[in-house]
């Protein structure tokens, strides 16, 4: 039997994989939908309406403003799942070469230059770095974007080297030094490969910490701006209402809970099915 057949049928034995993967697909698919399709537009007020609950006509029912929720809740996810994976993305894209070039200049002034300052982003909440970022270039998703990537970095990089560190001492990357390739080569075409599964499982749990970032930015107003729906955004507007319409802070809320839960499922999926020791505890 081959390698991908097993690896497939581990996959669809995995309950928290298969679960998570679901969960995840739901909110995904709401996100790509809400570029072609929504049940009511987003910017259109409807006064007489405000405030409904759920209906044939609203099935989430609608806001303060008289927006449909449900819609709201399609366009929302777009914008917390595209501020989470570009997050994500400057995270890795920033994060893995940092470790990878410390691991391979372990003791060095490069190794300690990096991971002091890993060390020193590590010292200041995300918060507190999107609040110092928002400050000087105003609130927005690009910069709630660019304070929880900045955050992604060292957390990237370290689990980088930690992952690495034990590779250089491995005999066929020993034999790749003796054959002459350098620290960059060795660094792509062995070390890299092996520590891959490992930020995989990463990239899933951090890309749910980023929907979460991006909420709780939003819900205090240094997010995605209106008129842009945000589901940190639609919780803040419904902490006021919370007893007159508590349909407005359930849902939005929901949202967030389920996606994160889908994506935290995934990723221990994912751990359970890479990591070839668990795979052996439960056989």
């Amino acid at each position: 039997m081959s390698a991908g057949v097993m690896m497939l049928r581990g996959a669809l034995g995995n309950r928290s994989l298969v679960i998570g993967l679901a969960l995840s697909l739901v909110f995904v698919g709401a996100a790509l939908v809400s570029f072609v399709w929504v049940p009511q537009d987003v910017g259109a007020m409807d006064i007489p309406n405000r405030m409904k609950p759920p209906s044939g006509a609203h099935p989430l029912g609608t806001d303060h403003f008289g927006r449909d929720i449900l819609s709201m809740i399609m366009v929302g996810a777009r914008t917390s799942i595209a501020v989470a994976v570009v997050a994500v993305v400057i995270g890795m894209g920033l994060g893995v070469p940092l470790g990878l070039a410390a691991a391979a200049r372990r003791g060095s002034l490069i190794d300690e230059v990096i991971m002091r300052g890993n060390d020193l982003v590590f010292a200041f909440p995300s918060l507190l770095i999107a609040i110092m970022i928002t400050a000087v270039f105003g609130p927005s998703a690009v910069n709630a974007i660019i304070a929880i990537g900045i955050f992604n970095i060292p957390v990237f990089a370290r689990l980088t080297r930690g992952a690495a560190l034990s590779l250089w001492t491995r005999d066929y990357v020993l034999a790749a030094r003796v054959a002459g390739k350098g620290a960059v080569r060795i660094s792509a075409e062995h070390i890299l490969p092996n520590v891959t599964n490992l930020l995989i499982v990463q990239g899933t749990i951090q890309f749910s910490l980023g929907i979460l970032a991006e909420a709780a930015l939003s819900y205090v107003g240094l997010g995605a701006q209106p008129p842009i729906p945000s589901w940190g955004r639609m919780l803040a507007d419904s902490q006021t209402m919370i007893s007159l319409a508590p349909h407005m802070a359930i849902f939005p809320g929901m949202a967030i809970l389920l996606t994160v839960l889908g994506l935290n499922l995934m990723g221990d999926g994912l751990r359970d099915l890479f990591d070839p020791r668990i795979r052996r505890a439960r056989q």
